[in-house]
């Protein structure tokens, strides 16, 4: 099995693909241990030293390490950790997760699925690029909300991805759109 590595913007974040499906559709993101408990992945990467925060994607791992400069001595037990699992024969996940609740004011249910749509089809697959996912979790008076995960959580370019990227595509598209928010969880 050979496992590809990549770096993401963000410098305490690594990407692991290991060239076979991941989760498929959607995506994990675990900031604990205990957390992790719905995947055995998940846990086998946080039983490692340093490891804080584990995000699944469709095709790709992204592991965060609380300190960036421990990654020469962290990567190759990483490899070792998502290699094991894998020949294990074990699930990424053990149940499914709950998808988290939309807020949505029903009148404006149309142009929330515009801007899901939008963000499927042109902001999704770039972030995936880089090691995490941007996941929609509202639409209330002209405010978008948006959940950041894997390496774009705590990256320090994702205030500008949010505000200068985001924000300007939607409010192109949508003009129903005046801003774009982080939200946690």
């Amino acid at each position: 099995m050979f496992i590809e590595t990549d770096v993401t913007p963000n410098p305490a974040t690594l990407k692991f693909l290991p060239g076979r499906e991941v989760l498929g559709q959607g995506s994990a993101d675990f900031d604990t241990a205990e957390a992790a408990g719905a995947s055995p992945l998940a846990a086998a990467l946080f039983a490692l030293p340093g490891v804080t925060r584990v995000f699944l994607g469709g095709d790709f791992v992204s592991v965060t390490s609380d300190d960036p400069g421990a990654w020469p001595s962290l990567k190759p037990q990483v490899l070792g950790a998502i290699m094991e699992h894998y020949l294990s024969g074990r699930p990424v996940m053990d149940s499914a997760q709950d998808a988290a609740a939309e807020d949505v004011d029903p009148a404006d249910r149309e142009i929330a699925d515009q801007i899901k749509e939008l963000l499927d089809m042109r902001v999704r697959p770039a972030v995936a690029g880089d090691g995490g996912d941007i996941v929609f979790r509202g639409f209330r008076d002209g405010v978008v909300s948006l959940h950041m995960q894997g390496a774009c959580s705590g990256c320090p370019s994702s205030t500008a991805t949010l505000k200068m990227g985001i924000e300007n595509l939607l409010r192109h598209y949508v003009p129903e759109v005046k801003s774009v928010q982080q939200v946690m969880a």
